[in-house]
């Protein structure tokens, strides 16, 4: 196995960072790592907002609820951007364009940019001894994240990543068995037994786990998460936005 390969296997969220901040060298090597990412027809269809304002990262902690949001070596937050691709078009040329900017595949290509490009970096400062965590919860209110940061039309934030120093060795939490994931030719609609097997597994790993212990399982949590409505403003904002209108 190569390091590489260890690198992402050794995965895990980190949450608790030192006081350090990432230096200048790293973050260039991280970006740069992110930039050479895949992406859909040469697009680059997204951009990356580094907050490193105090305040900003302040209102962005109470949004997600999360206080390592503001506490770590550096924020990021990653955006779909189809505006870029509209500066040089006149009026006219805009009003042609606006039926690919705001349909499902365009709203699909740049978040799919952005996730392949905020993987490329996660595991570029991984390799360097740094620790990340996605944050989703900037989505909790979608619309003030988009007025702290300034973002024109067809700028859409899409999650954040902390990264930084760890301050901590979290638990690395368990994952699907690959034959819950990984089908060959045709879709395998019943594998209730190999989800019933990990149950088990992140069963045990909550009992065992350093902090936070409890029982649970991975069926029980889904269930709850899919019962319960959440972020259901998400839709009106990705459409104010320009995206996924049609």
């Amino acid at each position: 196995m190569n390091e590489t390969i260890e690198t992402i296997l050794n995965h895990r969220s980190v949450r608790k960072f030192k006081d350090t901040p990432v230096t200048d060298e790293q973050l260039s090597a991280i970006l740069s790592a992110a930039q050479q990412a895949s992406t859909s027809s040469y697009m680059m269809a997204y951009s990356i907002i580094g907050v490193t304002d105090e305040k900003k990262k302040a209102q962005l902690a109470e949004i997600t609820g999360q206080g390592y949001v503001k506490d770590n070596g550096h924020l990021m937050i990653f955006c779909a951007d189809l505006y870029r691709h509209t500066l040089h078009a006149t009026s006219e040329q805009y009003e042609d364009m606006l039926a690919n900017l705001e349909n499902s595949e365009h709203f699909l290509v740049s978040a799919i940019d952005a996730a392949l490009a905020a993987q490329n970096a996660a595991i570029a400062a991984e390799s360097m001894g740094l620790g990340i965590c996605y944050i989703g919860s900037i989505r909790n209110q979608l619309d003030k994240v988009d007025e702290i940061l300034g973002l024109p039309k067809h700028v859409l934030p899409l999650f954040g990543m902390v990264l930084g120093e760890p301050d901590h060795q979290p638990d690395q939490k368990p994952r699907l068995p690959k034959e819950a994931i990984y089908f060959e030719n045709e879709y395998k609609r019943d594998h209730k037994d190999e989800l019933g097997a990990f149950d088990e597994t992140i069963a045990a790993y909550y009992q065992s786990r350093q902090t936070n212990t409890r029982n649970d399982s991975w069926t029980d949590q889904m269930l709850r998460r899919f019962t319960k409505p959440m972020r259901m403003d998400v839709t009106s904002i990705v459409k104010k936005k320009g995206f996924n209108k049609q």
